[in-house]
Parts: C-alpha cells; sequence; structure tokens
C-alpha cells in the first residue's frame, strides 16, 4: 500500500541565512553562488566573522527543502536524514513534526547535526558553506527499506554523492525503489556534483525515472555551452526531465512531449531555495493529477514566490499559490 506520495533523501542541515555585501563575500573566499564544503572549525571561523548581523534559522538541505514544500501544498511526504543529539537536531526534528511530515533520522550523540551558513548578496545570489556534521556518517545501514516501499516516488539530492558512503546508500535506495516500483528523481544540485562525482551521478541518472537540473548543471552534465545542446542530450537519454532556466522559466520533456514554461514576474531578493521549491512543487504537481505543463507552472509560479522574500521556505499560503494555478487564476 502506498501511502506516501514523495520519500525524500538527503542531508538534514539547519540554515542559517545572511544579508551581506559583495564586498564581505569577497573576504570569505568563498565561490560564489556555489556551495562549499568545509570543516566544523572551519564554518566556525566564518561564523564569527558574521556575528554583528542577525541571520535566520530553519531546518533545511536542499532535498528537505523539497519536500517541505511538497507537504506545504498538500503531498503526503517523508524525509531520510541524520541527526546530532543536539539542541539544533531537536529543534530541526520539531519543525518537521509540526509541518506533519514524517521523519526518519537517527540521533548521534557523537557528532553535531549539520549546518549551513547562506551568505545572500545584493543581486539575490546566494552562496552556501556546508558542514556536514553527523551527516558523513550516514550509510545504507541507515536506510528505512519501508519507507522507500510504501512511496510511490523516491527523491535523492545529489549533495549525498560527495562521499563513498552517502552514493552507497542513494545506491542501496534506488535498489529498493525498483523493487517495489517506486519511480526515482534525481536533482543534481550542483555544477560541482556534475564536475566531481560524474561516476556516481551517472549511475544513478541511469536509473531515474525524472532528473531536475538548473541550466549550469545540464551544460556542464552535457559539456556544452549551448542550452539547446544541454537540453536534447538530457532529454534523449532520459525518461523524463526537467530544466530551470532562471528567469527564461523552465523546459520540460515528460515522455515525448517537451514543454516550455514560462517565468513569473517577480523582484527577485533571494535565489537560495528556487531549485528545491520548483521540484517540490512539480512532484507534488505529478503526484495529484496535474498535467506535466501545470505541474510545471505551479513548480515557477511557486519558485517566483520564494525569491521574492528571505529565507528558503515559502511564507505565502502554499494552497492559495497551488489553487491559483489549478484554477487558472495565474496562467
Amino acid at each position: 500500500m502506498k501511502d506516501l506520495h514523495v520519500v525524500a533523501l538527503g542531508n538534514a542541515l539547519v540554515d542559517v541565512e545572511y544579508q551581506i555585501s559583495n564586498e564581505e563575500l569577497e573576504q570569505t573566499g568563498l565561490r560564489k553562488g556555489g556551495m562549499t564544503l568545509a570543516s566544523a572549525d572551519e564554518q566556525q571561523a566564518l561564523l564569527q566573522t558574521l556575528a554583528d548581523k542577525k541571520g535566520y534559522m530553519s531546518s533545511g538541505g536542499s532535498a528537505a527543502n523539497s519536500i517541505i514544500a511538497f507537504g506545504q501544498f498538500g503531498g503526503r511526504g517523508a524525509y531520510k536524514s541524520v541527526l546530532g543529539n543536539d539542541e539544533l537536531g531537536h529543534f530541526y526534528a520539531n519543525e518537521f513534526s509540526e509541518l506533519g511530515l514524517e521523519l526518519f533520522a537517527d540521533k548521534n550523540s557523537d557528532h553535531p547535526t549539520g549546518t549551513c551558513v547562506v551568505l545572500i548578496t545584493p543581486d539575490a545570489e546566494r552562496t552556501m558553506q556546508t558542514s556536514l556534521g553527523v551527516n558523513s556518517l550516514f550509510d545504507k545501514h541507515q536506510l528505512v527499506e519501508d519507507s522507500i516501499k510504501r512511496a510511490e516516488w523516491l527523491y535523492v539530492e545529489g549533495y549525498k554523492f560527495t562521499d563513498d558512503k552517502g552514493a552507497e546508500a542513494i545506491e542501496e535506495a534506488i535498489f529498493y525503489a525498483k523493487k517495489y516500483d517506486t519511480k526515482v528523481a534525481v536533482t543534481f544540485s550542483d555544477t560541482f556534483i556534475v564536475m566531481g562525482f560524474r561516476d556516481v551521478l551517472n549511475k544513478a541518472a541511469a536509473e531515474a525515472d525524472l532528473i531536475f537540473a538548473n541550466e549550469f548543471e545540464a551544460k556542464a552534465y552535457a559539456e556544452t555551452e549551448n542550452m539547446d545542446e544541454a537540453f536534447a542530450m538530457l532529454a534523449s537519454n532520459m525518461p523524463n526531465v526537467a530544466i530551470t532556466l532562471g528567469d527564461k522559466g523552465a523546459k520540460i520533456k515528460v515522455g515525448s512531449s517537451i514543454v516550455e514554461i514560462p517565468s513569473y514576474p517577480t523582484t527577485v531578493i533571494n535565489t537560495n531555495g528556487a531549485g528545491d521549491m520548483f521540484a517540490g512543487g512539480f512532484l507534488y504537481g505529478i503526484t495529484h493529477g496535474l498535467t506535466p505543463e501545470k505541474a510545471g507552472k505551479l513548480a515557477s509560479y511557486a519558485s517566483s514566490k520564494v525569491v521574492a522574500q528571505h529565507g528558503a521556505r515559502l511564507r505565502a499560503s502554499h494552497i492559495d499559490v497551488r489553487n491559483d494555478i489549478v484554477a487558472g487564476v495565474v496562467n
């Protein structure tokens, strides 16, 4: 009995978001617009430079953001990860409980909950530094086979490919998905995942029913600077593909159909969470009877809302956003 629409697998991270200037970002040495892995000490040093600023804290991680959005649209979702048995771990678990999402996360007393410092510059670009903490210990033995059996879809984030144990866990999770007729969606997550972990990414992508990527990840994967060529390459090799194109909307291939999805007018304040919101909205749409075009429009419209605010969590009513698209109030 499939009583879950989607179970997601990813890093459980407490996000702490700050607004900073371009000059302040340059002083950090971080790659603008990307995600950099750091040790706990390196992240503590960064946080010390931000001590005079107010940070906005929320439970996060890429796939977690997507499953949270999915649940707030009205879907039945669950998340599998691992937490530290610490204050941040309890904060994370409590948020999921309040959101009505199932969380399968062992608490480890010897390692801290993972954290991600998100730096937003005036051009709305987000730059991330992540300390994985206990996430680095996640392996296939911590998977909950029954949660995958219960789900219509398994959604995995590319960031899990950064260590051998995480990649092995994804491989095992996909094995269970095939065993229980659960469809598989994979998000590329970042260009550095595509460039640095191509072998394991290829292995998962070959088993996937749906791929999510942004235009830069798609180009890196296809090894071309031409977006049309990148989309054609992905579309010819993957059953279903959803590529986000920033202010140009998105392009989706479902089966033999290709759909152009519009962008929606917005004032961009912060791009953090846009891709995660798109995935959550699209997965909601295809699990709730929407056409690929309607699902894509819901994903794009919701993303336009989240980039117009601070924080990766949409503060407007997800139900209102959903109904605007479903009822055709917004086309």
